[in-house]
């Protein structure tokens, strides 16, 4: 055999290869489909970020004086209504009720002994053996006893009471949320030693600028979205306090959840609240994409353009930043900037990121 045959051939098939390559190419490669960018009439309102607190929450503090005994729980553990969950040194309080229980001891036994000395008299009078005057004085005797037994009796009270201001206990079912002292710092009335709050009810608060104040209170609705879901929920209630605080200007909105909405959310995370207006569609049309068409990377945000390649000007896609707003279920992400109406986009961004990705027909 010639070589220049055999060389000619080897081209012939190589060009064969290589236009097979190309067409099982372009029939592997996968299809995108893709929608318009347009503008969209949306709602006008206000976005601001708040947080989640419990309706609940109290800081529990020392009612008397001394060295914290114990502290028998810690952040994050689950308490029950009446839970003893520290002990302030009570020996002192302890001997005080001691002291008092002997004093009411002493004052029910005056107590017996006058009661029994008037029935006496009393006795001896009617039958004519002592005077008026000694069955006045026994009676005397007998209140002034009552009087010293009903004050033993409020002493022991009040040792009681101060005895219990020795032991924080839990004022309902809940969790603590933390610890202000360990075991063995002193305590003095006032100052805080735990923090406990229930899980349930729940509300999100947000501070809303004095400025747009008048836009809050004009919105036709008030939505939430919770952390970790995405979706916008509406609160059961909501109360805007009165008065701005003087130092931010500032107005605080207490916006409470239903019980199934809060279920499972902690105190302090972050939500996202918006105040809607429905908007004028002339003049409030904003360019919107689906959130699905977004491709997230850190801090990058973008999407996959279609464009024409190469000399054939075949359609593909080209990857573009671009800076995203606020977000709407229905409306989908608003677009500020990176792109501009009647551009088309890639619906899926994964499989318009792969080698040879053209757009759907």
């Amino acid at each position: 055999m010639f070589p220049w045959l055999f060389s000619r051939r080897f081209h012939v098939f190589a060009a064969l290869g290589a236009a097979a390559g190309m067409a099982w190419a372009q029939a592997e490669a996968p299809r995108v489909p893709v929608a318009e960018v347009g503008a969209r009439a949306v709602a006008q309102g206000l976005v601001l970020d708040g947080h989640l607190q419990a309706v609940r929450q109290s800081t529990l503090s020392a009612q008397a004086s001394g060295r914290i005994a114990s502290l028998s729980v810690k952040a994050g553990d689950r308490v029950k209504a009446g839970q003893v969950l520290a002990v302030v040194d009570d020996r002192l309080t302890q001997a005080g009720v001691a002291q008092a229980q002997a004093g009411v001891a002493q004052a029910e036994a005056s107590l017996a002994n006058a009661r029994a000395q008037f029935e006496r008299t009393r006795d001896l009078r009617a039958q004519g053996f002592v005077a008026q005057a000694a069955l006045d004085t026994a009676e005397a005797q007998f209140k002034a006893a009552q009087a010293g037994a009903a004050a033993a009796r409020a002493g022991q009270a009040q040792s009681s009471l101060a005895q219990g201001f020795t032991r924080l206990t839990a004022p309902y079912d809940g969790w603590v949320l933390q610890t202000h002292t360990e075991a063995g710092a002193l305590a003095t009335p006032g100052a805080p030693v735990l923090t406990v709050y229930a899980p349930q009810p729940i509300r999100a608060v947000v501070y809303v600028p004095a400025s747009q104040q008048p836009l809050a209170e004009a919105a036709q609705r008030i939505e939430v979205q919770l952390p970790g879901t995405g979706r916008w929920i509406r609160p059961v209630q909501r109360t805007s306090l009165p008065a701005a605080d003087p130092v931010s200007q500032t107005v605080e909105w207490r916006l409470d959840l239903a019980e199934a909405d809060g279920a499972g959310q902690v105190p302090g995370r972050q939500v996202r609240v918006r105040f809607v207006r429905e908007g004028d569609a002339t003049s409030d049309a904003r360019l919107r994409v689906p959130a699905s068409a977004l491709l997230r990377r850190g801090e990058l945000t973008a999407v996959y353009v279609v464009v024409e390649r190469g000399a054939e000007r075949a359609p593909g896609f080209s990857l573009r930043a671009v800076r995203t707003g606020a977000s709407d279920d229905g409306a989908g992400v608003e677009i500020l900037a990176g792109l501009k109406a009647g551009e088309r986009i890639a619906l899926d961004p994964v499989r318009a990121g792969l080698a040879g990705a053209r757009p759907a027909p």
